[in-house]
């Protein structure tokens, strides 16, 4: 009968001091990861929380409560290790990808923009201060102009009884013991900082824009030293839930968040509404818009894959030159070739504009041409697919070389051995593992270059424009063609502008899927 083995002791304790070194790395990376997360969901409550109880978004504060409590109960706990690494990826994945693109959606709905910023009782209230206006008879104070707790007040004195008020937007309030001057102006006041008159010409916008709220009316700054009450001429009723004024009553519309009239004028102050999907049938059906819709589309789709196509073919190209073993004087090449993408791009695409100019442009004149590069259609496509070109291709260059770097030398080299030649090995062999590598990046750089505003509004803004068509120009992106409909004509519609961001949205990520779909198949069939 065999002894029974015996783990020896020696050789035990061996064992567990040798793991333990790697245990203390494991256990230093996970309190640091720990300690790290635990700072991050701290300075979350610390900065998020106090505004969100001033605005009352109630909403928002329990979401924020919530997540910090999980994050504190998951990173405290002994528990849930893989989750620990999981969740900062997910909650930034959350934060920066899927809360943007539901939000833009949840804008898309909405009348959002200029007149129609905020709710229906600021709407009131701007409506009100807009249409003040000084009636005879109304009374007029001396002004000062003071600090209080570092706010702007007014010192109102009123001309008659000596009366000193402090007028801020909370309304009137008496003032104790006030220095006046000999034109009866404050001159000191206890716990006020009285400006004098260069330091109050300083801030005369914001001294023109306090309004003091009174009984039927407001006061309001006339210059630096004077200040007179006026009556608002266009006043809510709730009653008729309507503005009572000029050409009136002004019913609320809730479905478009406009005041009408019976003659169906509209006043200029709105509110916020939701307005469905009228955004989405705008782009559809507003002739102004869907007849230039597919042609941009067209050129959009040109410019996105030409700028791919031409960026890859240059930058494989050199690094498939600079990757040949015979090839000297890599390093310096290499520094070289990556500088127009160490170079900040807006500086250069605003240099490469005036480059393209007809008159003075660089490209004129070392060529002898005389061509208007930006000003007719054909070249100002050429010239925004070189300039990109010129951007691009270094990129391309970077990860082709470093994908070059993964692919044996023995594969060329035994195709070689099989009688192919250069042309044939590259074509057979080096670029379709290539392009197993790079496609998802070649995807990414598509999705990039469909939505380049930069590359074309810096450029040629779009142009050139057809004198019967000043909406669309000749360039344009759907991007660039979004920002001139919703921001171009002096007022911002972030609703509308919000609605085609969707439709590029789905358009990107339809083309994006089949390319993504596309390279799966083509890794299967070289794995």
């Amino acid at each position: 009968m065999s002894a029974p083995s015996v783990i020896d002791p020696p050789k035990k304790a061996a064992r567990h001091s040798a793991a333990r070194p790697a245990r203390r790395q494991v256990t230093t990376a996970f309190v640091v990861t720990r300690v790290a997360v635990l700072a991050v969901a701290a300075a979350l409550l610390l900065y998020a929380v106090p505004p969100l109880v001033a605005a009352e978004s109630w909403v928002a504060l329990a979401v924020v409560i919530a997540v910090s409590a999980i994050l504190g109960y998951l990173y405290l706990s002994r528990r849930f290790v893989p989750a620990k690494y999981l969740v900062p990826g997910t909650i930034f994945l959350l934060a920066f990808q899927v809360f943007p693109v539901l939000f833009t959606f949840s804008t898309s709905v909405t009348n959002f923009g200029d007149g129609h910023r905020g709710t229906k009782a600021e709407a009131v209230t701007a409506i009100e201060a807009s249409s003040l206006k000084q009636v005879p008879g109304s009374p007029s104070y001396q002004l000062s102009a003071a600090t209080k707790d570092g706010e702007l007040v007014f010192l109102l004195t009123d001309p008659v009884t000596k009366k000193v008020q402090e007028g801020s937007a909370d309304g009137l309030a008496p003032v104790e013991g006030a220095t006046l001057g000999m034109t009866g102006k404050v001159t000191a006041a206890p716990g006020y900082t009285v400006l004098t008159t260069a330091q109050a010409a300083a801030r005369g916008k914001e001294i023109a824009a306090i309004t003091v709220p009174t009984q039927g009316g407001a006061i309001k700054a006339n210059g630096l030293s004077r200040a007179v009450e006026a009556k608002a001429s266009m006043v809510y009723d709730a009653s008729c839930d309507c503005i009572q004024g000029e050409n009136g009553p002004w019913k609320a519309s809730e479905a478009t968040g406009y005041f009408v009239n019976p003659a169906g004028d509209v006043l200029s102050q709105g509110w916020q509404v939701n307005v469905g999907l009228d955004n989405f049938v705008r782009v559809l059906t507003d002739p102004t818009i869907n007849t230039n819709f597919l042609g941009v589309f067209a050129w959009n789709l040109t410019f996105a894959l030409g700028s791919v196509l031409t960026t890859f073919a240059l930058g494989m190209s050199v690094a498939l030159a600079l990757h040949h073993p015979k090839m000297r004087g890599v390093k310096i090449y290499r520094i070289l070739l990556i500088l127009p993408y160490a170079m900040p791009a807006f500086a250069m695409l605003l240099i490469w504009r005036d480059m393209f100019n007809k008159d003075f442009g660089l490209v004129n004149q070392l060529t002898g041409l005389t061509t208007d590069w930006l000003g007719q259609p054909t070249t100002a496509r050429l010239a925004v697919l070189l300039v990109n070109l010129w951007l691009g291709f270094p990129y391309m260059f970077l990860v082709t070389t470093g994908a070059l770097q993964a692919i044996p030398r023995e594969l060329t080299e035994a195709a070689g051995l099989d009688g192919a030649n250069a042309w044939n090995a590259f074509r057979r062999v080096t670029l379709p593992l290539l392009l197993v590598a790079l496609s998802p990046l070649l995807v990414a750089s598509f999705a990039f270059n469909f939505n380049n505003f930069n590359a074309i509004q810096l450029t040629t803004a779009g142009g050139p424009f057809d004198v019967d068509s000043i909406r669309v120009g000749a360039t344009d992106l759907l991007i660039t063609y979004t920002f001139r409909l919703a921001f171009g004509s002096g007022s911002a519609q972030f609703g509308f502008a919000a609605a085609i961001s969707v439709f590029i949205f789905a358009i990107v990520a339809v083309l994006s899927a089949v390319g993504f779909r596309r390279t799966r198949k083509q890794e299967d069939v070289y794995r």
